[in-house]
């Protein structure tokens, strides 16, 4: 499934997984039980349904309802099932149920120094409310500042539990790292937009907070950004996160005090107060700082926010309106009011993708279009896990 540049056994389940490998679930207690058989109940009775969590991600992909259907698609709510079912710091691992809230999840992490690494974004604040559950964060597949040296959500998912369009209840993947059973399939939902199935847990993988961090801003042309960034990536520098806008260049440095004692005095620059630092890097994780807050506000005056993924060392793009570039140049955020067709080209020849994010219309579609190969195999996907087409139709493509 195409990702738009981030886990007694549960009553009634199967297990699947690779090379005749099982897995299974953690143990639910009674409401969590009950939670999850009111869901395959409601799957089993079959029609179009809307998954949905606290729906802090709704304006994300295509329509809440498709143009084909009358009326607002029944939802399939996952906040009953919530809450933490394993965590073995020592061992780097949480598991926890769908409808999880991120910000529990995150609190419980932070009180024995460790957080998820690849910074899921949780649009506090943002226009869309809410903060996010475990099982859309892995839906929606979205990183945050650190994804270019961390990871994306994908590579942070060791195992899932999801229900099929039959209301069958399959087990995917496992607790740790070196268990590679049904890897790929896990993988395979982060991004997927629910369309394959209903995510019921997830286990994920965890790392320590870095002992220290430090920001510096630098003042840089588009150009000469792109150029320093991708020179940091080739060094052994403890580089973070990177972000540039409106002619200043910051980059963040995370590890051990030496490395970026050693950082700092090689990079120069100057360096931002961790006070102001910070909130900046919270916000640009949240989407609420600044330029996120600018652009819901031409969006509303017509405009559109794209989120363009292209390799790193692509020079400036000749991009109509305000950009955002993160990840050492490989994503790019631009508010425009340019036709859909003529930026996808653009990016297409570069080499890339543009998904648009926030708009008034979709009419052009939420995500670049596919080419007949992956086309194919998208739709087989869908007739693997979801023939009747129940899950979420149409928000990842308009025929899926």
């Amino acid at each position: 499934m195409t990702v738009h540049a981030q886990d007694s056994p549960l009553a009634g389940g199967t297990t699947g997984g690779a090379a005749g490998e099982t897995t299974s679930a953690a143990p639910l207690d009674a409401a969590q039980s009950a939670a999850l058989r009111e869901l395959q109940a409601r799957v089993r009775e079959g029609g179009a349904l809307r998954i949905v969590g606290h729906g802090s991600k709704d304006f994300y992909g295509g329509p809440l309802t498709p143009p084909n259907v009358a009326g607002p698609l029944p939802v399939l709510s996952t906040t009953a099932l919530s809450g933490v079912l394993a965590y073995e710091p020592s061992e780097l691992y949480l598991t926890a149920l769908a409808g999880t809230p991120l910000a529990e999840v995150e609190a419980l992490l932070a009180a024995h120094g460790q957080h998820l690494a690849f910074e899921p974004p949780r649009f506090v604040g943002a226009a869309s409310g809410g903060q996010g559950t475990v099982g859309g964060m892995v839906a929606t597949g979205l990183s945050g500042p650190a994804r270019a040296t961390s990871g994306a959500v994908r590579d942070h998912v060791l195992g899932l539990s999801m229900l099929n369009g039959q209301a069958e209840l399959l087990h995917f993947g496992g607790t740790v790292m070196k268990n590679v059973a049904g890897y790929d399939v896990s993988r395979l939902m982060a991004g997927a937009l629910g369309v394959l199935g209903l995510i019921t847990q997830v286990t994920l993988k965890v790392l320590p907070v870095p002992v220290a961090s430090a920001t510096l801003r630098f003042e840089a042309g588009q150009d000469e950004a792109l150029i320093q960034m991708n020179r940091w990536g080739g060094q052994p520098l403890p580089v973070s996160a990177t972000a540039w806008w409106d002619g200043a260049l910051v980059v963040r440095l995370s590890g051990a005090e030496a490395a970026l004692s050693s950082a700092l005095r090689r990079l120069g620059g100057d360096v931002i107060p961790e006070q102001m630092a910070a909130p900046f890097w919270r916000g640009l994780r949240d989407q609420s700082d600044e330029f996120f807050l600018g652009a819901r506000r031409a969006v509303q005056g017509g405009a559109a926010m794209w989120r363009i993924a292209v390799p790193p060392t692509t020079p400036a793009m000749p991009l109509h309106g305000e950009q955002l570039i993160e990840w050492g140049g490989a994503q790019r955020w631009v508010v425009t009011p340019m036709a859909p067709a003529q930026l996808r080209d653009l990016v297409a020849a570069a080499g890339g993708h543009a998904t648009l994010f926030y708009a008034n219309d979709k009419s052009a579609g939420a995500f670049s279009p596919l080419g007949p190969q992956l086309t194919r195999i998208h739709q087989s996907l869908k007739r693997e896990f979801d023939p009747a087409g129940i899950f979420n139709p149409g928000r990842l493509y308009p025929d899926l």
